[in-house]
């Protein structure tokens, strides 16, 4: 079953692959679904996203979360589904609803990095993937670079992201969790995988929407490849759906300038 908007005693909840909506962000969780803890110091490029207030249709309000990785000193990429108005129409522009980055840090419960408001989301018009920009520049975390090759089917990739580790009463992370997939197909637009290490139901979860998939090779940064989209109900051995980022490359720049 694929992840999807439900409506749950008159409050929307999201069910989809990071954009799970609840009432609080209470209670302490792991992410990525069979996936490890990250230990300090890495990764710091990962990002969580919290946002708060966002409108219902029935006048109510919910909180929710989605991961993203830092691409520039001001800028962010995440899950364009993260971002959108009261009809869960993709918006662009100033942000929605009041969105907190979380960066530099493997606990949002814990000390160091960085705590910056979200001010602007720009969608991309081709793929589901969007652009956030930080109130204030992020100077001490190496920003995630950008793979401008095609990927293959078979490529190992790796996922970092603060979702859950079930579909079964799901709430946002405290401990961002990292694993490896394998790219198992590509389109023009998306990039699917399967899991790999340390499990093969390895894989993204509620509330890691945005997260990013990139590749690590010896003596090269890591560069991002895809960005999480959709998939099942998580953990599972099945296709999971991220945004392809090579050939939004240009647009990308054309946004943050460089």
């Amino acid at each position: 079953m694929r992840r999807r908007l439900s409506l749950i005693t008159g409050l929307a909840v999201l069910v989809g692959a990071g954009v799970a909506a609840t009432v609080a962000l209470a209670g302490p969780a792991n992410a990525v679904a069979d996936g490890n803890p990250v230990t300090p110091g890495h990764y710091r490029f990962s990002v969580k996203l919290t946002m708060t207030n966002i409108p219902n249709p029935d006048g109510t309000h919910r909180n929710s979360a989605c991961s993203a990785s830092l691409i520039s000193s001001r800028w962010i990429i995440t899950a364009g589904h993260c971002f959108h108005d009261v009809n869960r129409v993709r918006v662009s522009g100033p942000v929605p609803y009041p969105t907190m980055a979380t960066i530099g840090r493997v606990t949002v419960s814990g000390t160091g990095g960085h705590d910056i408001a979200v001010v602007w989301v720009q969608q991309s018009p081709s793929t589901d993937i969007a652009l956030a920009e930080l109130a204030t520049p992020v100077t001490d975390v190496t920003p995630l670079g950008l793979s401008g090759r095609k990927p293959k089917v078979g490529d190992v990739l790796r996922i970092t992201g603060w979702g859950a580790t079930d579909s079964v009463n799901p709430v946002p992370s405290d401990q961002l969790r990292t694993g490896q997939v394998k790219v198992s197909s590509v389109t023009d637009t998306t990039v699917g995988v399967i899991g790999f290490k340390p499990k093969p139901t390895t894989s993204a979860c509620l509330y890691d929407s945005g997260a990013p998939y990139f590749s690590e090779r010896e003596d090269h940064h890591p560069v991002l490849v895809g960005v999480e989209s959709d998939g099942p109900d998580c953990p599972h051995h099945l296709e999971e759906t991220t945004s392809r980022v090579d050939n939004t490359i240009s647009w990308i720049h054309r946004i943050i300038g460089g």
